[in-house]
């Protein structure tokens, strides 16, 4: 059995389905535009249509139906559960409040926390990136346990803590200043467009990086 750290050999690299453009699109986009778009976009329609417990209703309901879809697609589950939680409590806290400031505020405190989140992974030399990189690709076992996924995907994930504790700032600072409003449209604003940006530089990079290893000599 490998261990971490040990060369690839070459007919290992062989086996692993070729990851293209296409295929890396298809299987990993829909689940992201899901995940990033509708529960927000469900919960400003439903809060400007029919008040806010309508809206933080709307929203738990698509998050945890988004949850329960990627579960039966065999999707990470931890993950899934973890996420589908977060909601059910930002729901219940921002039902108790009363307050649209404050069920706004959670995913704040859980970008910051995320931010967190991915530096300890890289010290614990398990990449949260890395985790999420298998909704794009299906990376087997033994090269998930690899020296060169952890380094590329534990760069990754430290690219992704400086933006989760930017955006957090930013979100913050709107939240408090400008009103509902301002936050909705910042969080579409360094929400979509930037993670689009970093997802592109992520399959691309990880590509290059991985394409290199094919191109090595085989160990003897």
């Amino acid at each position: 059995m490998r261990t971490a750290g040990t060369p690839l050999a070459q007919a290992q690299l062989d086996d692993l389905p070729p990851p293209t453009w296409r295929s890396l699109v298809g299987r990993g986009l829909p689940q992201f535009a899901a995940d990033a778009l509708l529960p927000v976009a469900a919960f400003y329609a439903g809060w400007r249509l029919f008040g806010l417990a309508a809206g933080i209703g709307v929203s738990a309901i698509v998050s945890i139906a988004l949850a329960a879809v990627l579960i039966r697609r065999g999707r990470e589950v931890g993950l899934v559960v973890v996420a589908a939680a977060f909601v059910v409590i930002q729901a219940v806290v921002g039902l108790v409040s009363g307050s649209a400031t404050v069920y706004l505020a959670q995913p704040v405190v859980l970008s910051a926390l995320w931010g967190i989140a991915y530096v300890v992974s890289v010290v614990v030399g398990r990449p949260l990136i890395g985790v999420f990189a298998c909704a794009w690709y299906p990376f087997p076992a033994w090269f998930r346990a690899s020296a060169p996924f952890k380094r590329e995907f534990g760069m990754q994930s430290l690219v992704w803590a400086a933006y989760c504790f930017a955006r957090a700032g930013l979100r913050l600072v709107l939240l408090l200043h400008d009103g509902v409003g301002a936050f909705v449209v910042g969080s579409f604003v360094t929400g979509t467009p930037v993670i689009v940006a970093l997802l592109a530089w992520g399959l691309w990079h990880a590509r290059r990086s991985f394409a290199r290893l094919e191109d090595a000599p085989a160990a003897g």
